[in-house]
């Protein structure tokens, strides 16, 4: 079973997001910032993860690096609400990480197919 973590400092968004993968078979855990989904892939090394770009405490942009540098087969999705994100992203390219970012709202049916795709 593919195993997903949502990241997002909205809790309304990362509860709704890893209900929806669950309801569709996948093992899927919230998380409201990156802290909390960094320490949980010590534990637990995650398939995918689809995180919020701006967070308080620590960018999503971040944490995609560092899960990507300890677990390389980890696929990982930005998303967010926030223009500037692009700024977030250009630093991680420069630094040799291409991530993909979508824009919220994001349809769940969107979220599912690219979670197909990557199995």
């Amino acid at each position: 079973m593919m195993r997903v973590f949502v990241v997002d400092d909205e809790k309304s968004i990362a509860d709704t997001l890893a209900a929806i993968f669950r309801m569709n078979g996948y093992e899927a855990t919230a998380f409201y910032n990156a802290d909390d989904a960094l320490a949980a892939c010590k534990h637990t090394c995650p398939d995918f993860v689809f995180t919020d770009v701006q967070m308080p405490g620590g960018d999503g942009v971040s944490l995609a690096i560092q899960i990507q540098t300890r677990y390389p087969t980890c696929q990982i999705i930005l998303i967010t609400a926030h223009a500037a994100s692009e700024e977030y992203l250009e630093r991680a390219r420069k630094r040799g990480f291409d991530f993909e970012l979508l824009n919220k709202p994001i349809h769940p049916v969107h979220l599912l197919a690219r979670l197909l795709a990557a199995a």
